[in-house]
This record gives structure tokens, C-alpha cells and sequence, in this order.
């Protein structure tokens, strides 16, 4: 992933650097069980386990060569252990070096986001309880529906994280699985217990059975999770957007002093975050659907998904990092502006309750279809601007027939649309 969207810690995880360095603890692990079980010699792990080392400019000059990255790394390891190199990589095929390591990338990588959401939710429940009782309309297919609370939105936002965290932690589960199974997963040259014993010592699980790799239907899982948290800071992120859009500016992502909106309109506040996050919401869509074309190897394994990997992995987890790190402070100063909900609540003149006046209506006797039509005519209009909702149903004959003006008043009572709003959050804990 570019620099523009990395944050230090999750990308400290993706350097050459680092990857080397989780295949070295793998071939070091694999070295101490079998001097445990005395299948090489114990002076021989310990020279091992002191003087193993990478350096990848070494590492990268030798691939030119051998075009093999394990190989590569192994020949470089080699020089630094000397004769007891004949116990390194013992028994052992890539991608017991390759898929082991990588779950152990993406096992930290997992942790980072685990923090990065549980950051989420603590805002979002924070906010949510600040603006609880905040009144504003709510919309349907993006038209003025009934009024609803800003809390109560922030809450539908702050379960969807929670759910989402529960995604991640599983996916983090899913993934961290090694194998140290041979090249077919057939453990023809080392013993099945070594595999049990070396994925426990690096904090990993061993999968019940594999061939060459570990199946794709894992990093599927995990990308699909990636993609799935993507897209609910997409969602969120584009309700702000519409929100801050100039005829309805109800929310605003923050504007620092000095910063510029336009090269040409000195005027304009603009919300970027926002769509920052929703353009790479669409990145990480993208890469899951790698992870799916990954399953399908052929055979024991090829290494079509070698490839794709590489690039996917490190830029999901990464940018997701980045998302939830910019959204976090997005929330966190996000804002919130009452006077224009209650303006945009009373703007389209009493409209918004229409259903109780339907519901009143049929209370007193009026069959549904004439009561909804009724009340319908009156509705079309306000559209066209030729009355105030109340002062049209108060001058209809039809409606006081069966409600008096007090009946009729009693409907536009906007506490009636939210009584039960309280019962809501009293169920969500706050």
C-alpha cells in the first residue's frame, strides 16, 4: 500500500523485514521440537537459535539467482549458522515456511484491527448517548419519512460495529492456522507431532489436514470480513456526506483552521474523509473477490495466489487500519447541528404526520383506503405549496366529520413519534 494511507504499526507488520523475520521464528521453532525429541543435536538448535539471522538486501540478491524466495532466504540464513545448516529447513517444503509465517502476520495484523474497532465503538456508544433525545427527520429513499433521533441512528451504527467485531475476532481465529506437513501434506519426511508442537509454540493452531498450503477458504473468510467492515464505514461515511450536503447541513466532518476546500472556490467545506472512506471502501470490496478466486487451486497447490497475495493481504489490512483510524477521529469531533435538524423537521410543513393523521382517522371509523386517500390530498398539496398540512386537513370537511380540531391537533405531536425511542436505548443500555 502506498505511503499516503499507512500508519506505522500495521505496516511495520508487511515489511520484507518482517515477513522474513516470521519465517525465521517458524524454521527456528521447527529446529528446537526436533532437538527436543533428539532428531538433531541440541548444540546444533542453540547455534541456531544465536546466531540466525536475514538481511534482506542479501535475501533479494540471491532471488535474482535462484528465482526461489525460500530458497533464497534459506541460502542466506545459511551463511550465518555455518555447518549446522544442514538442520535448517530439515524436512520441511515453502510453504510450511510461507503460510505458516503469514499467519502470523495476519493474526498481528488481525489484533490491530480488533483495537482499532473496539476505538470505534467506544465513540460511537459515547456519541450515541450524547444524542439520544436529538430530534431529526428521517428519511426514506432520501425524502422526508418521520422523525427519528440522531442517537438512535448512531446506535444502529454502533451494533453494526459490535457485529463486526465479532467478524474479526472470528476471522482472526480462522486464520491462525500453520501446517508443517510436507510438500503434499503427507509429512513424509517429518513426523505429524512436530507440526501439533511448533504451531503451539508460535501461538498458532495446527490444521487438522492440508496439502502443500493451507486451503484459501481462510484468507477468503478474513478479506470477505475486511470487506464487509469497509463497508459499513462506507455506509456511515455516506450519511454523513449526505448530511453535510449544503441543503441539509445537519453534520459536518471537521474543517481545521487553514485547511482549503477548492483550488478555485475559496468558500467550500467539503467532506473528503468521508469520501476518502467510501473510495476505499471499493479497493477492499475489490481484493476480497480475490480471495475467492484464490480457493480454487489446482491439484495439491499452484502458486497462482502467490501473487495476488501479496498485494491484497498487506493493502486490506492496512487500509482498512487507515479507515477505521480516520473515521474514529472523524466521529470523535464530528459536527452536529440542532438548529438546521429542527429547520429541515418543519420544512415540509406538517407533512411528517401524515400516518397519524391516517391512524386517527380510522380510530374514529374511516375505512383505510378513503382514510389514506384523504389524507393523501391534502399531502399532494403542501407538495405544491398551497397550505401548511394542518391548516388543509382543518378546512376539509371530510376530516371533521370525524375528528375535532383538538383530535386533529393531538396528531401533530412530534413526542408521539418518539415516545418509544426511550425504550430502545433503555434496551441497548444506555
Amino acid at each position: 500500500m502506498i505511503n499516503r494511507y499507512t500508519l506505522p504499526e500495521m505496516g511495520g507488520i508487511w515489511t520484507d523485514e518482517a515477513r522474513y523475520r516470521k519465517w525465521l521464528a517458524v524454521e527456528v521453532a521447527v529446529c528446537e521440537v526436533l532437538a527436543g525429541r533428539g532428531e538433531m543435536p541440541k548444540k546444533a538448535y542453540l547455534n541456531i537459535k544465536k546466531k540466525a539471522n536475514i538481511n534482506v538486501k542479501r535475501i533479494e540478491a540471491i532471488e535474482e539467482k535462484t528465482k526461489h524466495d525460500v530458497i533464497a532466504f534459506k541460502q542466506c540464513v545459511d551463511g550465518y549458522i555455518g555447518k549446522d545448516s544442514i538442520y535448517f529447513h530439515r524436512g520441511l517444503t515453502s510453504s510450511d515456511v510461507l503460510d505458516t509465517g503469514l499467519a502470523l502476520q495476519l493474526q498481528a495484523a488481525a489484533d490491530i484491527l480488533i483495537k482499532d474497532i473496539k476505538e470505534t465503538i467506544t465513540i460511537l456508544k459515547k456519541k450515541t448517548k450524547q444524542y439520544k433525545d436529538l430530534p431529526m427527520m428521517g428519511r426514506t429513499h432520501g425524502v422526508h419519512a418521520e422523525p427519528t433521533t440522531f442517537g438512535l441512528k448512531l446506535a444502529i451504527w454502533w451494533k453494526e460495529m459490535e457485529r463486526n467485531l465479532v467478524r474479526m475476532e472470528r476471522a482472526r481465529e480462522t486464520i491462525s492456522y500453520g501446517k508443517i506437513s510436507g510438500a503434499v501434506g503427507t509429512f513424509s519426511n517429518i513426523d505429524p507431532v512436530i507440526e501439533v508442537a511448533v504451531c503451539k509454540k508460535l501461538g498458532l493452531k495446527n490444521a487438522a489436514v492440508s496439502n502443500q498450503v493451507i486451503q484459501r477458504d481462510r484468507h477468503a473468510e478474513y478479506l470477505s470480513v475486511i470487506a464487509i467492515i469497509a463497508s459499513s464505514l462506507d455506509k456511515f461515511a455516506t450519511e454523513i456526506r449526505h448530511l453535510q450536503r449544503t441543503e441539509v447541513y445537519e453534520a459536518e466532518e471537521p474543517f481545521a483552521k487553514g485547511q482549503k476546500g477548492s483550488s478555485a472556490m475559496p468558500h467550500k467545506r467539503n467532506p473528503i474523509t468521508c469520501e476518502r472512506i467510501s473510495g476505499l471502501a471499493r479497493l477492499l470490496r475489490a481484493n476480497a473477490i480475490t480471495g475467492y478466486e484464490n480457493i480454487a487451486l489446482w491439484h495439491e497447490r499452484d502458486i497462482s495466489h502467490s501473487s495476488v497475495e501479496r498485494v491484497t493481504l498487506p493493502d486490506s489490512t492496512i487500509t482498512l487500519d487507515y479507515m477505521l483510524h480516520k473515521f474514529n477521529w472523524l466521529l470523535d469531533n464530528l459536527n452536529v447541528y440542532p438548529e438546521n435538524m429542527m429547520d429541515n423537521l418543519n420544512k415540509m410543513q406538517g407533512l411528517m404526520y401524515s400516518q397519524k393523521v391516517r391512524i386517527a382517522l380510522t380510530n374514529k371509523g374511516m375505512i383505510y383506503d378513503q382514510a389514506y386517500q384523504l389524507v393523501q390530498d391534502s399531502a399532494m398539496r403542501v407538495w405544491k405549496k398551497e397550505g401548511s398540512f394542518k391548516e388543509l386537513l382543518l378546512k376539509d370537511p371530510r376530516v371533521s366529520k370525524y375528528l375535532t380540531p383538538d383530535e386533529l391537533e393531538a396528531c401533530f405531536d412530534m413526542n408521539a413519534y418518539l415516545k418509544n425511542v426511550k425504550k430502545v436505548f433503555k434496551r441497548l443500555g444506555v
